[in-house]
């Protein structure tokens, strides 16, 4: 590879992860130091309640609708202050699986409505449908496995160490993002490398290959929209879309099918690439472990509750 190739294929994708990350640590710590935690959590009290989380856990909530880094940020340091238990930082973490599906919706809004039209809207709406789904599951399980929660001491803080100035809060800032983006860096960009080697030498293609090359499972599915599948887990999603879309013009692909096609090369794809793209940076922002732990967890879940609408799409459309 020459530098121009390097540079495009590694060095800037990794300096504008790099950014992302701060700016996430950044916003989530200077919010934490202004205290204004309930503040930002206001907005969704009423499902913290329901689901006997604390103010740190709607606050990430909210962060999340805007920067995921930011709302994960704020997890990882109130889990390691011991301000939340490892099992409300799942619960939290997978509680924000709705506002980061809505942080990426208008992109794949803007790639499907071209491309196949009004199956665009039935496909968005089944896939939004799973994300709430997951969010009322996640509440009605956290609501059964959680301690009531304590004053999480926001405003016990507010009381005890009286209003913190901006330039205090800055400084504080500041002070603690050095410590912590030395050691998400440290982390992040190893792993970052290695799996884009891994990603230069082929060896997720080749799985995705291998994944794709065995769908005799879905005989189910005419072979048109087996080729959409395929397109999806071998390529991109825009490049499935497209195929979805031209057979869908060409009247080869009702839009039911379109729409299960998508779906299940959603529910196919999703996984390994989730692993490729959110595993470097989850692993700076937490250790390695956990940040495995949480991916498994967050696409368990994703791909049961999209198995579970694919399958009443199907019988009831």
């Amino acid at each position: 590879m020459d530098f121009p190739e390097i540079w495009q294929a590694l060095i800037w994708p990794l300096l504008k992860l790099t950014m992302f990350i701060s700016m996430g640590l950044l916003a989530g710590q200077l919010i934490e130091a202004l205290n204004w935690t309930r503040v930002v959590a206001a907005g969704v009290s009423p499902l913290l309640r329901l689901g006997r989380l604390s103010d740190i856990a709607g606050a990430s909530f909210s962060l999340a609708f805007f920067s995921g880094v930011s709302a994960n940020s704020m997890l990882a340091d109130a889990y390691e202050q011991g301000r939340i238990s490892r099992r409300e930082l799942i619960m939290s973490n997978l509680f924000n699986s709705l506002p980061t599906y809505f942080l990426h919706l208008p992109s794949v809004f803007f790639i499907l409505v071209p491309l196949i039209g009004a199956a665009a809207g039935v496909y968005l709406g089944l896939t939004i449908g799973s994300a709430m789904l997951r969010t009322v599951f996640i509440l009605l399980f956290s609501r059964f496995f959680l301690p009531t929660p304590v004053e999480r001491c926001v405003s016990c803080r507010l009381d005890e160490k009286g209003p913190v100035s901006f330039k205090d809060a800055v400084k504080r800032t500041v002070q603690r993002f050095k410590k912590r983006i030395l050691r998400v860096l440290s982390i992040t960009v190893p792993i970052y490398v290695c799996f884009f080697l891994l990603n230069r030498w082929g060896a997720f293609r080749a799985v995705e290959e291998f994944m794709a090359q065995n769908l005799g499972w879905l005989s189910w599915l005419s072979p048109q929209a087996v080729s959409v599948v395929i397109f999806q887990m071998a390529a991109e999603f825009s490049a499935g879309a497209a195929a979805a879309g031209a057979l869908l013009s060409a009247g080869s692909l009702s839009q039911k099918e379109v729409v299960l096609a998508l779906l299940v090369g959603n529910i196919l794809s999703s996984p390994m690439r989730a692993v490729r793209h959110q595993f470097p940076y989850y692993a700076g922002i937490f250790k390695p472990a956990l940040a495995a732990k949480l991916i498994f967890w967050n696409q368990s879940l994703r791909v049961i509750s999209l198995i579970f609408v694919s399958a009443v799409y199907s019988v009831l459309s």
